[in-house]
């Protein structure tokens, strides 16, 4: 792995650290406009106070990262939980009223009966075995790795699903009719 970095890094230590504060929402340079920064599901710091009252681009969300000589090893964080608290930051990034309930009305059903504080945090344990082998790619240490084009040649995958699966699951296919080309 330290070749990858040459001489940024001491060599045959592990160096780790969390990363923490990061931003709700950030600028589009293209439009200008505010959108989600990273996932628009986590609880900004501050709550509802934090989105009424402060810059949007100063709001942090409650999400954190532990990092491996660079190398991002685990993600987390607290996930909003307060239907009030998601419909305004949505509104915020510019979705009209109504979205979340329209998109995620599951979920957010949910939360209006009440939900405690939750998150958590996932390890990447291919990552930490890949820091533990020296390999200098997590494609080395996978057992099934895809190819740059996200196929699991050894799997055959992804795979078109035929009629007989699709009627399993009831998925019906809706596929455009094919234009017919007339010669002449």
């Amino acid at each position: 792995m330290n070749w990858l970095l040459g001489d940024i890094i001491e060599k045959n230590i592990f160096k780790f650290c969390w990363i923490v504060d990061f931003p709700m929402y950030e600028l589009d340079e293209a439009t200008g406009k505010v959108e989600f920064s990273h996932n628009p599901f986590s609880m900004p710091q501050g709550g509802l106070d934090a989105l009424n009252s402060e810059n949007p681009l100063d709001i942090k969300a409650i999400q954190y990262d532990c990092v491996l000589n660079g190398i991002e090893l685990a993600s987390g964080g607290i996930r909003n939980h307060v239907p009030t608290v998601m419909e305004r930051a949505f509104e915020i990034a510019g979705y009209p009223e109504g979205t979340v309930q329209q998109k995620f009305g599951g979920m957010y059903n949910a939360f209006t009966y009440g939900a405690p504080p939750h998150g958590g945090c996932a390890f990447g344990l291919d990552r930490m075995v890949m820091f533990l082998a020296d390999e200098p790619n997590v494609r080395e240490v996978i057992a099934f790795p895809m190819n740059q084009q996200a196929e699991d040649l050894m799997m055959g995958a992804p795979a078109e699903a035929d009629d007989k699966h699709l009627k399993e699951v009831h998925v019906k296919k809706d596929l455009p009719k094919e234009k017919i080309k007339i010669a002449g």
